[in-house]
């Protein structure tokens, strides 16, 4: 499972022109999903998303000093099936890495219960839906978390 987390002070998503989640402080994660993801890869990315200091202490200063939870803040939660894109050989991307819907849909709805069980708003885009998608990306500061990183030394390619 992988999230790509975009630092964001606004940001929502619109599916037929309907916003369908929408946050003020807080995170923008794109969600992917492969076929052996699990529970335990669920609450490992979760948990490091929680608790990651990639938030400012205090307003015009830099630096990463406070977590999501510190902040109060919130997570705009958009299905990403292209994270796991394969680009190494010719000119159009494959996807037999990414899980089918009717394995990713439930795994992306248990990313989303498992951070509101640690207490954080979650807003939701619409699965396997066109979405569009608006963030103020701020910083930016954009960060990729893989839960493959919890196995040292196995690396997805």
């Amino acid at each position: 499972m992988r999230f790509v987390i975009q630092r964001s002070t606004g940001a929502k998503v619109t599916v037929d022109g309907e916003v369908t989640g929408k946050i003020d402080t807080g995170l923008v994660i794109l969600v992917g999903v492969t076929h052996d993801d699990e529970q335990a890869d669920i609450d490992y990315l979760v948990n490091k998303t929680v608790n990651l200091r990639i938030f400012k202490a205090v307003e015009g200063e830099s630096g990463f000093d406070r977590s999501l939870s510190d902040v109060e803040g919130s997570v705009l939660l958009i299905s990403q099936f292209t994270l796991f894109a394969d680009t190494r050989k010719g000119r159009r991307p494959g996807f037999t890495a990414s899980a089918p819907g009717d394995v990713a849909e439930p795994m992306y709805e248990r990313v989303a219960r498992s951070f509101r069980d640690e207490g954080i708003d979650v807003q939701l885009g619409v699965f396997g839906a066109m979405m569009d998608v608006e963030l103020v990306n701020e910083g930016p500061a954009t960060f990729i978390l893989d839960s493959m990183d919890r196995h040292r030394g196995r690396r997805r390619g």
